[in-house]
């Protein structure tokens, strides 16, 4: 553990911890988010690679309390819609997710600021992406899509709202489908992880220990979503995002 994280000081751990907690409120709202939160945050406080396996047990949890949050049956009807965009994400995020380690860490965190940045300044300046949904080779491609950038990046969101956004459907619908998708592909994540050697036994404890902060966050974000105009807010964390995004690409740039 103490090779993972410096335990020993008091103000690295709680912004750890409150980087954890803002993640999983940001999920809690927009239903999305969560990794890229993660992901920039502690990756300049961690190398990228302990980061990413950091984020891994929080990030399944909170998908499944996200897909579930409606009930089993919604959750398992939603899966049924959306089954081409799972299988082809699945088969391919294991597949890319074996390069994670032989990835060059700024080459990682250029291409997570590239993807994370551009996709939400688009959103920002209200650009929609047309996807034909009905067409088989659009949806596994768009699944293809978003294992690659989820295998070696554990960041799924930006083609996977693309894709969500091209089906249409009510706020709720759209955020627990993102929940079930994103929940199969964490486990996914989590299996492909196990073999690459990023998610072992020495990672675990540190990703275990972040569970309890991302779940409040949840909790706190999955109230303000019931409460909130989703549109105003949803901006406002497309601003965060821009930044993250905007930072982790100055980071691998000059490092």
């Amino acid at each position: 553990m103490t090779g993972i994280l410096p335990v020993n000081d008091p103000t690295l751990l709680a912004l750890i911890f409150a980087i954890s907690v803002f993640a999983g409120m940001v999920k809690g709202v927009v239903g999305f988010g969560m990794p890229t939160v993660l992901i920039s945050g502690l990756s300049s406080l961690i190398s990228p690679e302990i980061a990413l396996s950091a984020m891994i047990v929080p990030t399944l949890l909170t998908n499944l309390w996200q897909a579930l949050r409606q009930g089993l049956d919604a959750a398992i009807a939603t899966a049924r819609r959306h089954l081409r965009f799972l299988i082809s994400g699945g088969v391919v995020l294991v597949v890319s997710a074996q390069f994670v380690p032989h990835v060059d860490a700024t080459a990682l965190l250029t291409i997570l600021g590239v993807l994370i940045s551009g996709f939400a300044a688009m959103q920002l300046f209200g650009w929609q992406p047309k996807l034909n949904s009905d067409s088989p080779s659009s949806t596994y491609l768009m699944g293809g899509l978003a294992g690659v950038i989820g295998g070696v990046s554990a960041v799924w969101a930006p083609p996977t709202v693309a894709y969500l956004s091209s089906v249409g459907g009510s706020k709720r619908d759209h955020i627990r489908a993102q929940g079930v998708i994103y929940a199969l592909g964490a486990v996914a994540l989590t299996v492909a992880h196990s073999f690459s050697g990023v998610f072992s036994a020495q990672t675990a404890p540190f990703s275990i220990l972040l569970v309890v902060p991302a779940l409040l966050g949840l909790m706190v974000g999955f109230s303000i979503q019931d409460r909130i105009n989703q549109v105003v807010f949803r901006r406002a964390t497309l601003l965060v995002l821009l930044i993250a995004g905007l930072n982790l690409l100055r980071r691998g740039v000059f490092g």
